[in-house]
């Protein structure tokens, strides 16, 4: 037993209701997953993330890897434990923080050399060492190392890239593979302080077998419908996978070229798989995603804009800091359950980020992730009771309508 499976319930159209379960939970899609790119929220704590609505969150295992190291992460009993959170989790390879790293790194057919932004050292990322750092780290769901290129790039080099990124895949599959087989590699020794618990790597053998894991292939191919198809092929016909996802978008491309990619994308993924759309989270991406059929999404967006002070509502985007909201004593939005919608006024989440007090960005950031939560829970509630395309259409509508005036 692998102690992954997906099952689907209520449909309308492409869009779908299903439960993900995991060795850590089941997470009930569409949901949005909240990044934890360094096993953190940034500005929030777990409890907060899971009150407002989270099952299911990620981090990154490239930051991982610099900071504090995977095996560091591996010794206190992997990311679940390190980051105190009980549900799923799962990593990105960063495959996409090599890719805006343009200046620091260099990719062959056999991996990434990069140096870190850090100190300088030079590091090399292939396939196998990233899956052994997704095998320390210990989430439930370990993405492929996938070779993400720029938005608008060219066919040939969109085709170049899916390419290399299926070759990659297999290399991940091998090791993956070898890892639940072999086993983890012992880590070197480290003692835990005197008089704390010790690490988890001191306890014996056993803890070199590797957790129940999920490797998911990534779909590339750029905005070129043929590449696209050629990708999801190619990653089908390599192995059955637990799930997929599909990559390298929302880095540029128009939101039309973006949708249309959803739409060549998923007649060809199997209805028994979760798929997962990354990187992208604005409130109209995820509901025109989810009307395309994709179920599981992630983005940063949404905790960095709400620390700078902009945050989601049903009429579009608000800028907290505009002077007009200096005697505004109306919540931000009052169909948002958030502390911030619940317990503040405009006037007042005005004067903490002026002020440059922490309050203000911890607030705005909690606000969007419970905002993005909520409506993903809506979007399933709508699902179930067969009337998700009307609500989704009318939601839409006033949201677009907010940001042209």
């Amino acid at each position: 037993m692998s102690g992954f499976a997906f099952r689907t319930g209520a449909s309308e159209g492409a869009a779908r209701l299903g439960w993900f379960t995991t060795p850590h939970g089941t997470v009930e899609t569409p949901a949005f997953m909240p990044v934890g790119t360094h096993a953190s929220v940034r500005g929030l704590a777990m409890h907060e993330v899971r009150e407002a609505g989270a099952r299911m969150i990620l981090a990154n295992a490239y930051h991982l890897y610099l900071r504090p190291g995977d095996e560091m992460v591996r010794a206190h009993g992997g990311v679940h434990a390190f980051a105190r959170w009980s549900g799923p989790m799962l990593t990105d390879s960063g495959g996409y923080q090599v890719f805006s790293l343009a200046r620091y790194r260099k990719v062959t057919e056999t991996g990434v050399e990069f140096r870190n932004k850090l100190d300088g050292s030079l590091h090399q990322y292939t396939p196998e060492r990233v899956m052994q750092i997704e095998r320390n780290i210990g989430a439930d769901v370990i993405m492929q190392l996938d070779e993400l290129i720029e938005g608008g790039s060219d066919h040939r080099a969109s085709r170049k890239a899916m390419e290399r990124s299926l070759r990659w895949l297999e290399r991940c599959r091998m090791e993956f593979d070898r890892l639940s087989h072999a086993g983890r590699a012992p880590v070197p020794h480290v003692a835990a302080t005197e008089g704390s618990p010790l690490f988890a790597t001191q306890h014996g053998d056993d803890e070199c077998m590797a957790p129940p894991q999920a490797l998911f292939p990534i779909v590339q191919g750029g905005t070129f419908a043929d590449l696209r198809t050629a990708s999801i092929q190619g990653i089908l016909q390599s192995g059955d996978w637990e799930g997929l996802a599909v990559g390298g978008l929302s880095v540029g491309e128009a939101k039309e070229a973006m949708y249309a990619t959803f739409d060549t994308c998923a007649p060809l993924l199997p209805w028994d798989k979760p798929r997962y759309l990354m990187g992208v989270g604005f409130p109209d991406d995820l509901l025109e995603a989810v009307g395309r059929g994709m179920d599981l999404f992630d983005c940063v967006a949404p905790t960095r804009m709400g620390r700078h002070g902009t945050v989601f509502t049903p009429d579009g985007k608000v800028q907290v800091q505009k002077s007009s909201y200096r005697t505004d004593r109306r919540p931000l939005t009052t169909e948002c359950p958030c502390p911030a919608c619940t317990h503040y006024d405009r006037a007042y989440l005005r004067h903490l980020m002026v002020t440059e007090e922490p309050l203000g960005p911890r607030l705005l950031a909690l606000h969007n992730i419970t905002f993005l939560l909520a409506l993903m829970a809506r979007a399933r509630a709508e699902l179930q009771r067969g009337g998700f395309a009307a609500w989704s259409s009318e939601w839409l509508a006033r949201y677009r309508a907010g940001i042209r005036r």
